[in-house]
């Protein structure tokens, strides 16, 4: 074979795993749909479930019947029984003090939104293991790391960030209410980066030729993942500390709010899962501008020049060192510190989004559009 022709092959052989790649990420995101109506399905059943509809009405067992334990909650299903944990619900305490356990979940102790829920999270593990194949294919394509321009770094992202949510359930944590937000927000950024963000297979510019793209770059990526996490626990926090105040101070809120609130974490639980969950991503994000700044001394032989990419990576660092700080200074615990972090994730995002787009740069070469 001539090297004319192993080359036409070549390219023909790339620009199939392209397609492939291309195909794989639009079967990813009708799965993500189908994913999408089932976490639909889980709240909606919830929320017409009985447990949800008293569930403002429900207290805690106390004295004898709490060292039995809470009775279990029986449901009936297609002509048989079906018994669920019993949902942990609001208990109010004294004034000044406030004792919230955990709400059910989603599915508001329904039976049927339970089912659904789980439906919900095999379509998730399904499109996550197409998207992934996608990813793959895309990479093999232009035969390195997936992550050259804005297209490739959106798909990787989003795939990173549903693994996120997997490994969180597959670790036997309590966060199935995220589902539906998650499989929203993964839709959304699919299709920006099918539409508005789509780039040809081609090659790296020379600056990003280096072992630091699969370092720096895939570290990034793996932080804003764990970050919008945290910032989706935080809006949540907000949300159920709100419904919280207001029922601790004799206020009535709306049926919706109530059926939805209800069924999360209480906002202390989501309090302390973002705050764990920013804390434990902020060293890998110090490393990630640490890295950053190696490879730009290797690349444009200066460690730091205030480019708007370096200098919004930094604003971010700042941001989230702010957040960690109030979390432990008396006076800024809890909203304030929550409105902190809301910030210095919309910083991530800025960084993310505005500055590859908006901003010129040596860090330009996104290849949007």
């Amino acid at each position: 074979m001539t090297l004319a022709a192993a080359t036409d092959l070549a390219t023909a052989t790339n620009e199939h795993l392209a397609n492939v790649s291309n195909t794989l990420i639009y079967s990813a995101m009708a799965v993500y749909t189908l994913a999408f109506f089932a976490y639909i399905a889980e709240w909606l059943f919830g929320s017409r479930s009985k447990v949800a509809r008293t569930a403002a009405a429900l207290t805690e067992p106390t004295g004898a019947k709490a060292k039995a334990g809470a009775p279990a909650v029986t449901v009936k299903s297609a002509g048989g029984t079906t018994v669920l944990e019993r949902p942990k619900v609001v208990t109010r305490s004294a004034v000044g003090a406030r004792d919230v356990p955990d709400g059910p979940g989603a599915h508001g102790g329904d039976v049927q939104g339970d089912l659904y829920g789980r439906i919900a999270v095999s379509l998730t593990v399904l499109a996550f293991l197409v998207e992934l194949a996608g990813v793959i294919a895309r990479a093999a394509s232009v035969e390195r790391a997936p992550w050259g321009n804005m297209y490739e770094f959106n798909i990787t992202f989003s795939t990173v960030a549903v693994g996120v949510y997997l490994a969180l359930l597959a670790l036997k944590k309590n966060v199935r209410w995220l589902g539906l937000f998650l499989i929203t927000t993964v839709l959304l950024d699919l299709g920006l980066a099918v539409t508005v963000l789509y780039t040809a297979s081609d090659q790296l510019v020379p600056a990003l030729h280096s072992y630091w793209l699969y370092i720096h770059v895939s570290t990034a990526i793996f932080c804003g993942a764990v970050f919008y996490v945290g910032a989706v626990g935080t809006l949540m926090y907000l949300f159920k500390d709100s419904y919280e105040n207001k029922l601790a101070n004799g206020g009535k809120p709306g049926r919706f709010a109530t059926s939805v609130m209800e069924r999360l974490p209480a906002s202390a639980s989501l309090d302390k899962f973002s705050y764990r969950v920013n804390a434990a991503v902020f060293p890998l994000w110090t490393f990630t501008i640490i890295a950053g700044a190696i490879w730009a001394g290797d690349a444009w032989g200066r460690y730091w020049g205030w480019d708007p990419k370096e200098t919004w990576a930094f604003i971010t660092w700042v941001a989230y060192a702010c957040y960690l700080h109030a979390r432990a200074t008396a006076g800024w615990k809890g909203r304030k510190a929550a409105y902190i972090a809301l910030l210095a994730f919309g910083c991530w995002l800025f960084n993310y989004y505005g500055v590859n787009i908006f901003v010129g740069g040596k860090h330009s070469y996104a290849g949007v559009g």
